[in-house]
């Protein structure tokens, strides 16, 4: 099976990353043969909606189940949509997370494990923390033309997600 870690290094002996949609790498792991692939997380850096974006990816390179430490509501919704299973990892290496996947414990998450956007209020997964980012001064008209342009850029995934859900549930409805 082909699952996939977040990661803040692209190997096996890497730390497995909390952050889903900011992580700095995933790496990509054959649980038969323990071949894997670091890949560089290509929304890390996105000004908005790495989550789908990220999910998307993971979903695109034939990931069949995620391991990460916390994953957002838009995230796991991409991946539910795809039946891509989610796994909470409390922390460890890559290695590690995917022995526990063998083992069986790493517990199925049943939906978000993280609010939406707290990759955004945690520098990127770098630890900032929500106390930091309350200690921030108050958003500026560019801060705030960015909160909007990102929370329209992020209704318009959704918007794209929930019209695949309903298709498939159509799909489903009608025996398909």
């Amino acid at each position: 099976m082909k699952i996939v870690i977040s990661a803040d290094g692209a190997s096996l002996s890497a730390q497995a990353s909390p952050m889903f949609g900011r992580c700095s790498a995933y790496v990509f792991v054959d649980t038969d043969s323990m071949e894997s692939e670091g890949v560089e997380n290509p929304a890390m850096n996105a000004s908005g909606g790495a989550g789908i974006k990220a999910a998307q990816f993971v979903v695109e390179r034939g990931a069949q189940a995620v391991v990460s430490g916390n994953i957002g509501p838009n995230a796991f919704g991409v991946l539910q949509a795809a039946d891509v299973l989610v796994y909470t990892f409390g922390g460890g290496t890559v290695r590690q997370a995917v022995e526990a996947y063998k083992a069986g414990k790493l517990p199925a998450s049943g939906g978000a494990t993280a609010p939406a956007h707290v990759g955004m209020r945690q520098g990127r997964g770098m630890g900032m923390g929500r106390q930091a980012a309350a200690a921030s001064p108050a958003p500026t008209t560019t801060d705030r033309e960015e909160e909007i342009a990102s929370l329209k850029e992020t209704a318009g995934a959704m918007r794209e997600q929930l019209a695949q859900v309903m298709e498939r549930l159509d799909r489903l409805d009608k025996g398909e």
